[in-house]
Parts: structure tokens; sequence; C-alpha cells
């Protein structure tokens, strides 16, 4: 019974540094915070002080004034500002965990399959920084497979597609580990920045990364709508002609063909998976078909856009969003059965 009590209040971490948000995952409680990856600095004579970190300082990007500097530490699923990452991730920490000393603090985060051994020990030694005691790390697919539920420990094939905003992992994992992974660095913000792409080639319109993410995620579409248009929206940016303000109407068509290179590169890292997969295993994956985890599974017809490709059965997580950090708290929980694939080592 105490032992049981004792799990239920311990509080190791996982955490899913994401390259848009940061999830933290207190074991025995579940997600405890959900927070974009961005810090806000006030610069003076060169000196910098950390002014606002996540929510607060996502509502300044794109609006700062000179002394006001708004940071994305991670680029790519791993960490391009180090002394900033530090900055954030302490932050994090200490807002999830308010209870008990951070020196007796575990914490397990999950790195892209591709991250170099300088990347991991970067984001290892952040987190150590932060005030961690032990920190592991667990590749990116393996989270997200286990927070979708898919059965990896069997000895059958099993394809996980997780679209970040930095990255993307398609693994086909077996008896628990990784039989084959590819990473390729397209996801949301390459998305993103393939909206910007075209409304200024298109439309003479220059949008920010904030108007980017919000045609994404209220038309966005991988494919082009059957009546040829599609839902509209209007957005606002800058007239690149004549330099003052303008509103133009879009459409989900014209979504669809500034998203068409991401999406195809996306559909292309899966269909080099497949033909890298051994055959038996392969054909476990067509019975089963493949799981879609991740913020960029949320993209509209996605799924059909994968299907037609492949011709395999495409399914998207349910909380597609939180599996990479439920599968990353799940190696807290289950520490024992999955040691094999949590790496410690300094």
């Amino acid at each position: 019974m105490l032992g049981n009590l004792l799990g239920i209040f311990s509080s190791d971490m996982a955490i899913d540094l994401g390259t848009a948000n940061t999830l933290i995952y207190v074991k025995g409680k579940g997600i405890v915070l959900n927070e974009p990856s961005v810090v806000a600095y006030h610069v003076k004579d060169g000196v910098k002080r950390v002014l606002a970190v996540g929510e607060d300082a996502k509502l300044m990007m794109g609006r700062t004034p000179g002394s006001i500097e708004a940071i994305r530490p991670m680029r790519d699923g791993v960490i391009a500002d180090f002394d900033t990452a530090e900055e954030m991730i302490k932050h994090f920490i200490t807002k999830a965990h308010r209870r008990s000393p951070l020196s007796k603090l575990r914490i397990i985060v999950c790195v892209p399959h591709g991250a170099t051994p300088v990347e991991k020990r970067a984001i290892r030694q952040s987190v150590l920084s932060a005030g961690a005691s032990k920190a592991g790390l667990i590749a990116e697919p393996i989270a997200a497979a286990l927070g979708a539920g898919m059965p990896i420990q069997e000895p059958t094939g099993s394809m996980v597609v997780d679209i970040g905003g930095g990255t993307t992992e398609v693994a086909v994992m077996s008896l628990g580990d990784i039989v084959y992974a590819r990473s390729v660095r397209v996801g949301g913000d390459r998305m993103d920045e393939a909206l910007i792409s075209y409304l200024r080639r298109q439309q003479n319109l220059l949008v920010g990364e904030a108007t980017a993410e919000r045609i994404k995620t209220t038309i966005g579409s991988a494919r082009i709508p059957e009546n040829g248009v599609g839902e509209k929206m209007i957005i606002r940016g800058r007239d690149l002609l004549n330099g003052v303000p303008k509103e133009v109407e879009l459409n989900q068509a014209q979504v669809a063909e500034a998203l068409a290179e991401p999406v195809q590169q996306i559909c292309e890292a899966v269909m080099q998976a497949l033909e890298s997969t051994p055959p038996d295993l392969a054909a476990d994956i067509v019975d089963r078909g493949v799981m879609l985890t991740g913020g960029g599974a949320l993209l509209g017809e996605l799924d059909l856009a994968l299907r037609e490709q492949t011709g395999l059965s495409i399914s998207v997580a349910d909380e597609s969003l939180n599996c990479v950090a439920v599968g990353t708290g799940m190696s807290l929980e289950f520490a024992k059965q999955l040691a094999h694939v949590i790496d410690y080592d300094s």
C-alpha cells in the first residue's frame, strides 16, 4: 500500500520538448503543462532578462518593440539556442513541480530519432542544468506509438508517423524497439513557411507566423476540395506593392496548393519507410495500417492523401497532440519494462 502511495506522489517527470509546444507529464498525475516553446527577453545595455515564457511569450511574437526579443529555442525538434532553452525548461519544470526539491527529480525527455549525439547531449545538459538529478532520453517514435496505444511490444510490425512542429518521424517497430526509422525535417513550421511564401508570391501579401498558423488550423487541407474551392476565410497582412495593410479572401484549394510540397515530403518519407521494411513486418502493416500522431496529423484530409499514396489504412490517433507526452510519461510509469529504450548515458 505504501509503495502504491509513493508511486502516486512521485514527482518524476516526462517532457515532450517540442519545436512548437512543450508538454510536461508528472508521474501519477498525467499531463500538467502544455505551453508554447517560446521565451521573451527584455534586452537593456546588452543584458537579457526573461520577461515571459510560454503562452505569454507567444502572444508577443511578431509584435515586440526593439527592446524585447521573443525567441523559439527549439528548431527541427532539437535545441538551437542552448541558454534560452535552459531558461525555458527551468521555468516549465518549476511551474509544473511545486512540492518537493528539484534535486531529487528524474526526468525523461523525448528526442527525434535522427538527433545527433551533440544534439542529444545539449538536451540532456539543459535538463540537468535546470535542476534534474537524472536525465533520460527516449526516441520520439517509440513515445508516440506508446501514447497512441499501439502494441509495439508484440512480435508484429507497427508503423507510426509522428508529425510535429519541426520534424516528421516515420518508424516501424516490433518487440518494443525500432526496426526502421526515418526523420525528415518537415512539420508544422514548414507548413507555416509554405503558406507565408505562397501568399507573398501569389497575393503580394506579407503575413506573420501567427496568421499562417491560424490559416493552417482553420482551413488547412492536404487535398484540393471536391468542389475546387472549399471553405474560405479572410486574412490580413501587409501589401507588398504599396506597403499598407490589406485583407484578402483565401480558400481551401489555395491552402492545399500552398501546402502541396511539405505534404508530398511527408508522403515520400512514409513510402521510403515502407520500401525499407522487412517483408514480414510489411505484411503486418498491411493488416494493421499506419497510425498518425502529433499536431500535424490534424491537417485536414492528410490521412486521405497518405491513403491514396500508400494504399494502406491510415488512422489518426485520439488526442494526437498529446501522444508523445503520454508515451514519454508511460516510460516513467513502466520504467522496468521499457528500460531498454531509455538512454541514461551521459
